[in-house]
């Protein structure tokens, strides 16, 4: 329930119907009532497996999805983004904990591409890929290296430490050698360019669960 909490923020909420309000004031009723439905399901989406151990991964890709669009038409062109998973990892039969990865994807969105002193040509890049016996997903951004964080944007932390909490008390439970590495990006002439986390945690299929 605190993990459901934290993804439930109120600003992300009210930002997103403001934004939906926007667009039905001043473009068109036909792309507001498209948000409106992603932002339903997303919100359904958050409900409905809060309080589950596992879900499977087509699932959470579905709903992490749902959450890059409406923070996509908040931010319009300050940042793009890639989702992709990797044709050897099965969505349908792969479980994962719920409310893992949205934390970080988070951070990356507004910890550091929204900082991005252009306010232009952000970029997000998820890979979920599979090694062997281990679920890998990278999360990829060119955004600005944030060392402090207001204590306003608490609420991002705490999202993030729930999450690996919970990813270290699956660990202890199903022994699945979950980790998270976390770790600053340079260009060729040593200089800060974005940052790159990866979340690993051993294979879990359905037929197992």
């Amino acid at each position: 329930m605190h993990a459901f909490q934290a993804q439930m923020d109120p600003h992300f909420i009210f930002n997103s119907l403001n934004a939906i309000h926007h667009y039905i004031l001043t473009t068109s009723t036909d792309l507001a009532s498209l948000y409106l439905t992603r932002f339903a399901r997303l919100m359904r989406s958050m409900i409905r497996n809060c309080n589950k151990e596992w879900i499977n991964l087509e699932e959470d890709v579905e709903a992490l999805e749902l959450y890059l669009q409406l923070e996509q038409l908040r931010f319009g062109p300050q940042f793009d983004y890639n989702l992709e998973v990797l044709p050897e990892v099965f969505q349908q039969v792969t479980m994962i904990p719920p409310l893992i990865i949205q934390p970080y994807v988070q951070e990356a969105i507004w910890q550091r591409l929204l900082l991005r002193p252009e306010k232009t040509g952000g970029f997000l890049k998820i890979i979920i890929s599979r090694d062997k016996d281990m679920l890998c997903i990278h999360i990829a951004d060119n955004g600005v290296h944030n060392d402090t964080i207001p204590p306003s944007d608490a609420s991002f932390l705490k999202g993030i430490t729930i999450a690996a909490e919970r990813l270290e008390a699956i660990n202890e439970k199903y022994n699945l050698r979950a980790s998270v590495e976390e770790e600053d990006v340079y260009n060729d002439q040593h200089e800060p360019d974005g940052s790159h986390v990866i979340i690993k945690m051993q294979h879990v299929s359905s037929r197992l669960n």
